[in-house]
């Protein structure tokens, strides 16, 4: 349960920054690859629709530990799994922008999720169940 509450944890952050983004905030260069100061509308609806991927990817974790029971134990296992795939390709694809502020700022956040997405895809940190 801590890896999952930490995964959220980040998450929440990294919504809050989305949001901020997609309200016009000026740190587009730690985004979307660096291009922009303040983000064009198109990665605008990005940052929108990253919170929605955001919250998806928190309501597996929980599920995955044992939180919730929504799904089958065997999809929430598989879904995690496809997180943490997530998180390895988002560590390859943060650390090669040409951004230096999102690769410096971005990569290592992303592989802290990365890091957690495996252990709760692992089993690590369920909820005991009841015998």
């Amino acid at each position: 349960m801590p890896f999952a509450l930490a995964l959220t944890v980040i998450l929440a952050l990294l919504a809050l920054f989305q949001i901020a983004l997609a309200a016009g905030a000026p740190w587009g260069h730690f985004a979307w690859g660096g291009q922009h100061r303040v983000l064009p509308r198109n990665l605008r609806i990005g940052s929108i629709l990253s919170i929605v991927i955001y919250a998806l990817i928190a309501f597996i974790a929980w599920e995955r530990v044992g939180a919730s029971s929504l799904l089958p134990d065997a999809v929430a296992q598989v879904a995690m799994w496809v997180v943490f795939a997530y998180f390895a390709i988002g560590i390859v694809m943060n650390g090669i922008s040409r951004s230096k502020p999102e690769r410096y700022t971005m990569t290592p956040v992303v592989l802290v999720l990365a890091v957690l997405s495996l252990c709760i895809a692992m089993g690590m940190g369920q909820l005991a169940t009841a015998i």
